[in-house]
Order: C-alpha cells, then sequence, then structure tokens
C-alpha cells in the first residue's frame, strides 16, 4: 500500500521486520489517520511496540491516537480514549485514560463508528492544547540509534 507521506527511516528499518499484513494494515490505516486529519505531526518510537502517535502539537501530551505495532498485531490506540463517546463500545482496556481497538482487518477502523472516535479524539486534542505549535505535518523520530 502507498502511503501519502513517507515513512521515516528510523520507523521504516524496524516495520521492514514486522509480518507483511501488520505492515499494510499499519500503512493503510497511518493514511487514514492523515486523510482525517493532514496536519498531525507523527512521533515515532520503538520501546516495547514500533509506534507512531499523532499529534496536534510535537508534544506527545497533545496526542489524539496511536498506532503500536507488536510482534504479531496492532492496536489503534486513543490517548484519552475514557473521555470519548464511544456507543458501540469498541474501546478497549483498563488504563486510567487510554483506550484500543484491536485492528486485524481494515474493516475494523473504515468505517463510520470508528470515524467517529477519531475525529472527536481530533476535536478533545485541539481543544486541550496549551500552546499552538511550531511544527505542523512532521514525522519526529525519538528512535534511539
Amino acid at each position: 500500500m502507498k502511503s501519502t507521506r513517507t515513512i521515516h527511516p528510523d520507523f521504516e528499518q524496524f516495520l521492514h521486520l514486522k509480518p507483511q499484513d501488520c505492515i499494510e494494515l499499519f500503512t493503510d490505516l497511518r493514511n487514514y489517520v492523515f486523510e482525517l486529519y493532514p496536519d498531525a505531526n507523527e512521533l515515532l518510537y520503538h520501546t516495547h511496540a514500533l509506534t507512531a502517535v499523532f499529534s496536534v502539537s510535537e508534544k506527545l501530551s497533545d496526542a489524539f491516537c496511536m498506532i503500536p505495532i507488536y510482534s504479531k498485531h496492532l492496536n489503534l490506540g486513543f490517548n484519552k480514549g475514557t473521555l470519548l463517546h464511544d456507543p458501540k463500545e469498541l474501546l478497549q482496556g483498563t488504563g486510567k485514560l487510554i483506550r484500543h481497538i484491536p485492528i486485524s482487518t481494515i474493516s475494523q477502523y473504515r468505517n463510520t463508528d470508528v470515524e467517529n472516535l477519531l475525529k472527536a479524539a481530533i476535536d478533545l486534542a485541539i481543544l486541550d492544547v496549551k500552546k499552538p505549535s511550531k511544527v505542523i505535518g512532521q514525522s519526529i523520530s525519538k528512535i534511539k540509534k
């Protein structure tokens, strides 16, 4: 699948180690997030999971969603998931704020219910941002070399 924004080389080197189905789902889900919010900054991490975090600024605290890729699966995580209206009860997890949707097929996120969750998460992040970002639409690697 073609990406709307080039994948940062720091991230790409680890992404290629994942199963092909995870790479394809990640690429499409990433594109979907950018379709809904093209100005998102993408913060890239490699810790217990290879993770792309999408933020309305260059700060992790202003993030609205994330895509962690584990060894054989990925999730669509919502940084303030407990604050979102989720009438279809799609969000899973027990944390204080973060909730996620396990992803194994495109139909699990390319639908109206998830689109509404993403838009609400974006709106909430924009409302909560303390200081306007000077960085817009960038991929920022936090991966240690």
